[in-house]
């Protein structure tokens, strides 16, 4: 979900700064009224400031997922890897995670096996 909820802004986000600055390459005709759009700077730097924003908590979720593979968060660094660290992380953030306990804890998909309060 969090993935899903990022994705939604940033598609809402590039869309609106893209339009905005497809029409302002169009020829501005002030005699008609039409102004200056900055809607697609400001979008810009909206996306540049969401991304900064949720970067940790990125961080944090793909580790969390690494975690339900019985994996060491260490591996978040195959990002830096050009060209293929993305397409292994990718992989990896769809495969599913360790059934039951692993060493990180208790499975979150289990119904059975989750200790609300302990």
């Amino acid at each position: 979900m969090f993935f899903l909820f990022n994705m939604i802004i940033y598609m809402v986000l590039g869309g609106l700064s893209v339009s905005a600055l497809i029409a302002m390459a169009a020829p501005v005709d002030l005699a008609q009224g039409r102004s200056f759009p900055l809607t697609g700077f400001i979008c810009l730097i909206l996306l540049g400031l969401y991304g900064l924003a949720v970067l940790i908590p990125s961080l944090a979720v793909q580790v969390r997922r690494f975690h339900d593979q019985d994996k060491s968060g260490w591996f978040i660094l195959l990002g830096l890897i050009p060209y293929l660290g993305g397409l292994v992380l990718l992989i990896f953030m769809c495969l599913e995670g360790t059934r039951g306990r692993n060493r990180f804890g208790a499975d979150p998909r289990d119904p059975y096996g989750a200790d609300v309060f302990g």
